[in-house]
């Protein structure tokens, strides 16, 4: 039920994530060279074992696993109006990118982070839905 002491705390609890969160995603969005810069080596190895796994396509995934996150957490912050996570995930997404682009001389800005960062958004509000579901219906009396 809405509105529960249950409820309640999810949301505290969202909301101190949510900040653990941002601050992460801001270290390491700004960082001042590219964060993977050490894991060349391993990443080439992955490679060689997975001829599928390419440094773009782990990449990729990397960046919609890193906003997961948000998604989810904004989906349960903003329960009533979960319409605004995807364009917050996008709007966030599109300033990291400009941003970096702009501001960061080792960093490059891509069209491809956007979208992974906004699968990654999407893929979040979809298991924040699906949980979401799953406890409603565990809550509700049997009958």
């Amino acid at each position: 039920m809405p509105g529960t002491r249950s409820d309640a705390r999810a949301r505290r609890v969202a909301t101190i994530l949510l900040v653990v969160y941002a601050v992460a995603a801001v270290l390491i969005a700004f960082w001042p060279e590219p964060v993977d810069r050490g894991a060349t080596g391993l990443l080439d190895r992955i490679e060689r074992v997975l001829p599928w796994a390419t440094y773009g396509r782990i990449e990729f995934a990397a960046n919609v696993v890193f906003f997961i996150p948000l998604g989810w957490l904004l989906s349960i912050l903003l329960d009533r109006s979960r319409s605004l996570v995807l364009p917050i995930g996008i709007v966030a997404t599109v300033l990291i990118e400009a941003a970096q682009g702009e501001l960061l001389a080792q960093r490059t800005a891509s069209i491809y982070d956007v979208l992974a960062n906004t699968t990654g958004t999407c893929v979040g509000m979809l298991l924040a839905a699906l949980f979401g579901r799953r406890r409603a219906a565990a809550d509700r009396p049997p009958g």
